[in-house]
């Protein structure tokens, strides 16, 4: 396979944070003490690991995500920067963003976050609204949230925020009061999710015992689709499912991912893809920790991909833009022909959830509400001989 050589994405996990969250499922813990120098130590030497395996590229992006990874030294985020910059070529518009909760005391670090090197933030505002705060166990209000995102503007070029919808009870003139009055803050992009019950959670336990109910089926399609034409109407149109970004302010970063470009993943717990490997770090911090002390890097797992789970994941990945895939480029990983079921596309495309138009095919704005449910009906089986072999 012919080594990519379109610039390169850096993702650097931080797993720590204050406390866990009732929704999350991310590779997140609690822990009394850290040693900081320990973990700049094995961050550092993991991602040495990773040069070696990537030589010569240009840097494109990193993203420091977690956990809670403006809980990090600013000294250590810099340490991490510069050795990514030294290792490969950074791009003159290289994108670093970090993600940050918008607590006062993290809000104080943005300074230096900014001066160690980090030039666009994403910010876990999470609601607009202190009873949804106090539901979604965030430790700040709104008003602490919103000084953090005036500090954030002010110190960093780019910035986005999250907001989570579908709430309990939530009503669709509420989530758009709320959308409204996020949209006047007049940041570039916005992440926007819809709040899902993931396996493991606190959440997942409270539902269980009917403690939990979020909006149904019917509730929570009006409140995607007045928040696609709302952001759209502001200027901030989807150009992902949830993300939304004035055009040229998209992340540079999940781009990558979505386009199927290679990136390193450091860190535990940090997935990557490069020249057709697959690599994951081990989970726990202590693990990890371990396995750097012991191998010089966190990996667990780094296996080639078969072409049709290239091609797969690519469509996928691909079909979560605006955009849509190349098609070309699909049925090149896949080594000849792109693993897609034409006869579904058919019916979906005269259903008005598809479009294929020349070499690209994409999701249509009826068919993003439907994306979950489409995207397994158009993805084809592996062969039979390439599933057997993998």
């Amino acid at each position: 396979m012919t080594p990519d050589k379109t610039p390169l994405a850096l993702y650097v996990h931080w797993p720590f944070c204050v406390s866990k969250c009732p929704y999350c499922d991310f590779n997140s813990h609690v822990r009394d003490v850290v040693d900081q120098q320990a973990w700049r130590d094995s961050l550092l030497a993991d991602l040495a690991y990773e040069a070696e395996a990537l030589p010569d590229r240009t840097l494109g992006s990193i993203f420091f995500g977690g956990g809670t990874p403006s809980l990090m030294p600013p000294a250590t985020v810099a340490a991490i920067i510069a050795a990514a910059q030294t290792i490969w070529t950074p791009a003159p518009d290289i994108e670093i963003t970090l993600e940050a909760n918008p607590s006062s005391v993290e809000a104080a670090r943005f300074a230096d976050l900014a001066a160690a090197g980090v030039n666009r933030v994403s910010l876990g505002l999470q609601s607009l609204d202190n009873m949804a705060l106090k539901f979604l166990d965030r430790a700040h209000d709104v008003t602490e949230g919103l000084g953090a995102l005036d500090t954030a503007q002010r110190h960093f070029g780019r910035v986005s925020f999250d907001l989570i919808y579908a709430l309990p009870d939530q009503s669709l003139a509420a989530w758009q009061a709320e959308l409204a009055r996020a949209l006047a803050f007049g940041t570039e992009h916005l992440s926007l999710y819809q709040l899902t019950i993931e396996p493991g959670t606190r959440f997942a336990t409270e539902a269980a015992r009917g403690r939990l109910t979020i909006p149904d089926g019917d509730s929570a399609a009006d409140l995607f689709e007045a928040t696609r034409a709302m952001t759209a109407a502001a200027g901030l149109p989807a150009y992902e499912t949830s993300n939304h970004a004035r055009p040229g302010a998209e992340s540079r970063h999940n781009l990558t991912y979505w386009r199927y470009g290679d990136y390193a993943g450091v860190g535990p717990g940090a997935h990557g893809r490069r020249d057709g490997l697959a690599t994951q770090r081990r989970r726990k911090p202590e693990n990890w920790l371990a396995a750097v002390a012991r191998n010089g890097h966190g990996i667990e797992v780094e296996e080639p991909l078969a072409p049709h789970d290239r091609a797969s994941e690519a469509l996928v990945m691909g079909l979560r833009l605006r955009e849509g895939i190349d098609l070309p480029r699909i049925a090149a990983l896949a080594g000849g022909t792109a693993p897609i079921d034409w006869p579904a596309v058919a019916r979906l495309e005269a259903q008005g959830l598809i479009a294929h138009e020349g070499d690209r095919l994409r999701v249509t704005e009826a068919g993003a509400l439907l994306l979950d449910a489409i995207l397994p009906l158009i993805v084809a089986d592996a062969p039979e001989s390439q599933a057997t072999r993998t």
